[in-house]
């Protein structure tokens, strides 16, 4: 079973895009009182959203730039964090790689547009917020500056029954609904067995080895399809699918990059979730193993991964990659890098780190293999 493509002619090639807005995939835009008002709004709001998550502010100055020094882009690495200054203009569809390790954003809905609204009823940007109408795609909460105060005509006919209405000094409430909302933000998880390789070593397919009563790729699958949403085999883009494969197959269209290849291909068709990616020469691979990893998953990491304690690094194949991995992956690739234990090592990840790695023995010669048929026999 392969995923049909569309047969039908287009321009372009038909991709399913991210969740989100220009800036992240989860935002909230301020708008319809003073900038005053939503950053003093804003920064109280960040004050108790902090605590569960890792915020951003889009914001737009009405000063004149002042440069202190020649260059169109300043980058300075000081001792707690980095600072950037820029005089050029960021093309506005790279805009998310810029806040790909945040949890949240908050946009200043006067000057940009966000993919949740709040909105303000203030008198003073009553006819402003008219003119902004188009802007209200998906409104979810409306402030009013006090409880007696009444809506614009021209806002009534968006509110619905997601819509609250809050006095503005009613913070906690909009918290709570920002961090409910924020728990659905948690992807869906897909599975994904590596099984596109080329067992050079082996000399012949290690997918199809039995060592459970069926091809090891399909017992891998059979474990991930108790955690996950959908599971997958990664076939090569040459390699023949029978049509009795026991799961569908995602095949490479990142080709000739190995496991990272793969990894991209399957973000490729559904972005907007994660993935575990699994080696299919894993033998002793079982439910403790993945419920272990699962567990301890940080959607808020680019990735959640075991340490191996033979390589000393992060263990990319038996990895959850979360969806604001794709990009970062896309971004290493341009940079000439096709190593998923690359990318991990150079990104903000939750690394589990135990005693017993039994799972991690993988197979690829004909001496593990009859090790390994030996150990299993003894369990």
């Amino acid at each position: 079973m392969t995923l049909k493509e569309n047969k039908k002619h287009t321009k372009h090639t038909k991709l399913i895009k991210p969740i989100g807005g220009e800036f992240h995939t989860n935002e909230w835009a301020l708008l319809g009182a003073p900038c005053s008002i939503i950053n003093d709004f804003a920064s109280k709001l960040a004050s108790e959203l902090s605590k569960s998550l890792r915020l951003g502010y889009i914001d737009a100055s009405h000063q004149e730039i002042h440069q202190e020094h020649p260059f169109s882009v300043y980058y300075q690495d000081k001792q707690a964090y980095s600072h950037i200054e820029s005089t050029v203009e960021f093309a506005q569809k790279q805009n998310k790689k810029y806040f790909s390790s945040l949890d949240m954003l908050l946009v200043n809905g006067n000057h940009f547009q966000g993919d949740k609204q709040i909105v303000f009823i203030n008198e003073r940007k009553k006819e402003s917020l008219s003119r902004k109408l188009d802007r209200l795609t998906d409104l979810r909460v409306i402030v009013l500056e006090n409880k007696d105060q009444q809506l614009h005509d021209f806002i009534k006919p968006f509110r619905s029954e997601k819509v609250s209405i809050l006095d503005i000094t009613e913070i906690d409430k909009l918290v709570g609904i920002i961090l409910e909302d924020a728990r659905g933000y948690i992807p869906k998880l897909n599975g994904l067995v590596l099984a596109g390789g080329k067992s050079v070593r082996m000399g012949y397919d290690k997918g199809t080895i039995n060592y459970h009563g069926k091809a090891q790729r399909e017992h891998e699958a059979d474990i991930l399809s108790n955690f996950c949403e959908k599971v997958f085999f990664s076939f090569s883009e040459k390699q023949e699918v029978l049509g009795t494969e026991a799961y569908p197959v995602i095949k490479d269209t990142f080709t000739g990059l190995g496991p990272y290849g793969a990894i991209l291909s399957a973000f490729r068709v559904f972005p907007n979730q994660a993935w575990i990616s699994l080696a299919c020469d894993l033998p002793m691979m079982d439910n403790d193993a993945l419920k272990m990893l699962i567990e301890n998953r940080n959607s808020s990491k680019l990735a959640t991964c075991f340490h191996n304690p033979k390589t000393k690094f992060p263990e990319p194949l038996i990895t959850i990659w979360e969806p604001r991995a794709y990009p970062v992956l896309l971004e290493f690739l341009s940079q000439g890098y096709s190593c998923p234990r690359k990318v991990l090592i150079n990104s903000e990840i939750e690394e589990i780190h135990v005693g017993d790695n039994y799972f991690m023995e993988n197979v690829n010669d004909q001496e593990t293999y009859h090790t390994i048929k030996k150990k299993l026999k003894l369990l």
